[in-house]
């Protein structure tokens, strides 16, 4: 008898049985109040602050300029690290999946969420550094968890936000991105999935024990090579697509408010296409997720507005430049193929699209989902550490080294676990870890306009803030 196919076996109907009761529980999340919720933030803040994303050629300066102020780390190696978390599976996988799901309408939604979301994240940005603490270890934390202890006195919430991040950590953060890269290996050199899970698993182990500076070296360094192979990558395969470029972008445009397939015919519906589309923008960009502010907070910055600007231009990288790329080969390689319906396509559609690039193309392909999501491991390791830290206080260090053994061995389930369920179970946790965050951001907008116009509005940017770190 195979004990080991039999294992293999009953993994898999267990895996099988928890994806329809997850998927149960996000057609109910997932509805119009959510997305009232995360939209309506968007929009209340960028009118608020007045059109924050004016300011993006100044922020996107302002990210690569030196500065030697309060800090662990650079402001450039604040805003990779948040990149890293940012891009992953969800700007390849995510973004086609969202297509093949809700329709070509979907991609529209994304982009949306991604350019109203550039003011929750710079408001995310701000409150981080105006809220962060000196811990007794001389390193520097903060995050929502501080905002709303600090900010708002709320402990319990704080506290519920932690363990939020703790378990979209593991599941967004490790297992959908483990899982994106086993099934690439699979699908392209027919690697096994437990072959592929057990070399990451080791790889993963031998960063993350080097803490936040070994994390932010390898982000550094990695994020923007990584992120313009494929970009120029994508743009050369629309290149090829050129002819149904225009095509596709009124396609795109109609469908997101009247769901068509790539045929004409009907396909999801309107609900269905803006449901895919913001979820997983906020999967993609984590704008109002809260996950970017745990590292901004340890940013070298004059004053919270400076980091506010270069934490919105994480949004803008992500967004609208990564995830408008596959979007738009995404369709254009739909429609280059005489793909007549959405239910037509395959869900290796963007292998399909890099196939057109000869002899390299599936390789970039591979690579750049492998760079993506490993990134994104590293990145997610340290908002889960620091949700430790919170929690446990001087306790921490031996819990800080268990929760590390249990992330590298959680990359090894994540990589054997089915890619729909993994999707399923990170679109609920990150519903629960936004809401707090979304919530301090209300309770804060005073204060977060009133810091705005001190700093950016009456032009103080390169102005030194008086507030003092507080140590706890």
């Amino acid at each position: 008898m195979d004990y080991l196919n039999i294992i293999r076996t009953g993994i898999a109907e267990f895996f099988d049985a928890l994806n329809i009761w997850v998927q149960n529980i996000n057609d109910v999340l997932w509805g119009w109040p959510m997305l009232t919720i995360l939209l309506g933030t968007h929009l209340y803040l960028t009118y608020k602050l007045k059109f924050p994303q004016k300011y993006l050629w100044k922020a996107i300066k302002l990210s690569v300029t030196k500065d030697n102020s309060n800090g662990e780390v650079s402001q450039f190696a604040a805003l990779t690290t948040s990149l890293a978390g940012a891009i992953g599976t969800g700007n390849i996988v995510g973004v086609a999946t969202a297509v093949l799901i809700g329709g070509p309408g979907a991609v529209l939604w994304c982009l949306l969420t991604g350019f109203l979301g550039m003011s929750t994240k710079y408001a995310e940005g701000l409150v981080a550094i105006k809220y962060r603490v000196k811990r007794r270890n001389g390193k520097i934390a903060g995050g929502p968890m501080y905002v709303l202890e600090r900010g708002l006195n709320k402990p319990m919430l704080a506290a519920l936000f932690c363990v939020f991040t703790l378990v979209m950590s593991l599941c967004g953060g490790n297992f959908l991105q483990g899982n994106a890269i086993s099934e690439a290996m699979q699908n392209t050199y027919s690697i096994d999935p437990y072959a592929t899970a057990l070399a990451l698993t080791v790889l993963v182990g031998s960063v993350i024990f080097f803490g936040l500076k070994g994390i932010a070296n390898v982000c550094e360094r990695l994020v923007p090579v990584m992120a313009f192979v494929y970009v120029v990558s994508c743009i050369a395969i629309v290149v090829m697509n050129f002819g149904y470029v225009g095509e596709a972008l009124v396609l795109i445009c109609k469908s997101a408010f009247a769901p068509q397939a790539i045929g004409g015919g009907a396909v999801g519906g309107f609900m269905i296409s803006i449901q895919y589309g913001v979820s997983r923008g906020l999967l993609s960009n984590e704008s109002g997720m809260g996950s970017a502010p745990i590292i901004a907070a340890a940013a070298k910055t004059r004053n919270p507005v400076r980091q506010a600007l270069v934490s919105s231009t994480s949004t803008f990288w992500d967004t609208l430049v990564v995830c408008s790329m596959t979007g738009i080969v995404t369709v254009t390689t739909m429609l280059a193929l005489g793909i007549t319906s959405v239910d037509e396509a395959s869900s290796l559609i963007m292998q399909d699209a890099f196939s057109q690039i000869p002899v390299l193309g599936g390789h970039i392909l591979n690579i750049s989902m492998f760079t993506f999501a490993f990134s994104t491991i590293l990145g997610w390791t340290y908002y889960g550490e620091r949700s430790i830290e919170y929690l446990l206080g001087h306790r921490d260090r031996k819990a800080i080294r268990m929760f590390r053994t249990c992330w590298v061995f959680s990359t090894f389930i994540g990589a054997i676990m089915p890619l729909e369920l993994a999707w399923n179970i990170s679109s609920t946790a990150v519903i629960f870890m936004a809401l707090p965050n979304l919530f301090s951001l209300i309770m804060l907008t005073k204060l977060i306009v009133k810091e705005t116009r001190y700093y950016l509005w009456e032009n103080r940017l390169d102005e030194v803030s008086d507030d003092e770190i507080p140590s706890v």
